[in-house]
């Protein structure tokens, strides 16, 4: 089990871009959530096997096809227990 947090720039508000992340996760079995901040940007904790975490930061990085991710900044996170995978 693995923990990443990542925080995403671009168009990734109003986009969908919370709902894709959600829908992926739940295929791979990883929790967590996703968020909009403040600044435009949305934060992703993932958790879960490691394979499925990278997975799951790979459709991160590529962003639903109405949306844009230009940037994404990852770094080890909690390891936590939600129950499934929750947009916040």
């Amino acid at each position: 089990m693995i923990s990443r947090l990542a925080w995403v720039s671009g168009r990734v508000q109003g986009v969908g871009f919370r709902n894709f992340v959600r829908r992926e996760a739940v295929r791979l079995g990883v929790e967590g959530y996703a968020k909009n901040l403040g600044d435009g940007r949305v934060e992703v904790l993932a958790v879960g096997p490691g394979e499925a975490v990278e997975a799951l930061l790979g459709w991160v990085r590529q962003g639903p096809r109405w949306g844009e991710v230009r940037g994404v900044e990852v770094q080890e996170g909690p390891m936590v227990n939600l129950g499934g995978f929750e947009i916040r």
